[in-house]
């Protein structure tokens, strides 16, 4: 692993630590066959503040056998039983190619990245034929060696999901395209289960593949809701992705574990808030805290004291505000002599003792 950069530049944005999340919206199949609904995904999913738009670029013959029998059966306890076999399904999600041009276009017109993850040469000759500015390799394509050389000699950056990879796996995809002339890798953590339980999101392991593979990464989310991906950030996750739907009602082929476009919104909210929130390793007052000081204790005359009088614990107490002398110093103060008169409320300081 040679010459692997630390931040990775995708267009117009620099993705890595210190940088602000980049998010990316997962269109998959829930286009639902319709040019149209993908338009509308598209516009949708640009409006949230997303910093890029993803496809999945591929044919069903480019990614299956259309074979009904044997390891080609979906199994009936898998999410997607009803389409009976892979050729079925990936038939039904598929992207059709000759919608492309107009996808492009319109994430032009919108001044959002449009990329994809590819799946065989052809679909890299594909999406060169358009102003793709990364590449997407899906985690069951990690080991494809073929594949990663044909992407890395695209010249262009690569993000890898690791959702069906070993840690061997992973460093020999590493290995493949740093070899080929990939020097800008992001990594995502991933866990290929829909929806993924929470339990088995491990994102610790974000911080472990930035240590050990010294490059960003990211999150390749499928749990339900927004928490997931929020945690993630405060760990380091320098990239979220998430799949998008375009409501509650609409049942496509990702849609069970998609989010609404109103609820990618607030995760991105969310997710810009955490950035600022994760701050720096500070214990002094902030500005805003400096201002509830009256929320602390502090040493106040409880009794009025003439000149003279010695301070006790009748005419001292720790109260509320925290304008006076500190608690701490009160076994000091028990004892001695007020240089002045003092009244009910007045703060303690040394300058009214003897």
């Amino acid at each position: 692993m040679k010459g692997i950069s630390q931040k990775v530049t995708i267009g117009e944005r620099l993705v890595g630590s210190g940088e602000p999340a980049y998010i990316i919206a997962e269109l998959s199949g829930n286009h639902g066959g319709s040019l149209d609904k993908a338009l509308e995904l598209l516009r949708a999913g640009a409006s949230t503040g997303a910093d890029a738009i993803k496809l999945q670029v591929y044919r069903p013959d480019t990614i299956t056998l259309n074979v009904s029998h044997g390891d080609f059966a979906i199994p009936k306890d898998n999410a997607w039983a009803d389409y009976k076999n892979l050729y079925n399904l990936y038939e039904y999600a598929h992207t059709p190619w000759e919608w492309l041009p107009e996808l492009f276009a319109e994430a032009e017109k919108l001044g959002v990245e449009l990329f994809g993850s590819v799946f065989d040469d052809s679909s890299v000759d594909e999406l060169e034929l358009f102003p793709v500015k990364a590449y997407k390799i899906a985690s069951p394509e990690i080991v494809d060696l073929g594949l990663l050389k044909k992407v890395a000699s695209t010249g262009k950056p690569v993000i890898v999901s690791t959702g069906l990879a070993s840690l061997i796996d992973v460093a020999r995809a590493v290995d493949c395209l740093s070899e080929f002339g990939c020097e800008e890798i992001i990594l995502l953590k991933c866990t290929t289960a829909y929806p993924t339980p929470p339990e088995e999101v491990n994102l610790k392991t974000v911080q472990n593949l930035q240590q050990t593979f010294n490059c960003p990464v990211g999150l390749s989310d499928h749990t339900v809701g927004i928490g997931v991906p929020i945690a993630a950030v405060t760990l380091g996750a320098s990239v979220i992705e998430k799949h998008i739907k375009l409501d509650d009602g609409e049942e496509t082929v990702d849609s069970f574990f998609s989010l609404t476009i109103e609820e990618f919104k607030n995760m991105i909210t969310e997710i810009r808030r955490a950035e600022v929130a994760v701050g720096k390793v500070e214990y002094s007052l902030t500005p805003e805290a400096a201002k509830n000081c009256n929320g602390r204790r502090s040493l106040y005359v409880s009794k009025s004291i003439k000149a003279g009088e010695v301070l006790t614990e009748l005419n001292i107490r720790s109260v509320r505000p925290g304008y006076g002398l500190s608690p701490k110093y009160l076994p000091l103060v028990l004892g001695r002599k007020a240089s002045q008169d003092l009244q009910t409320g007045d703060r303690l300081s040394w300058e009214v003792i003897a």
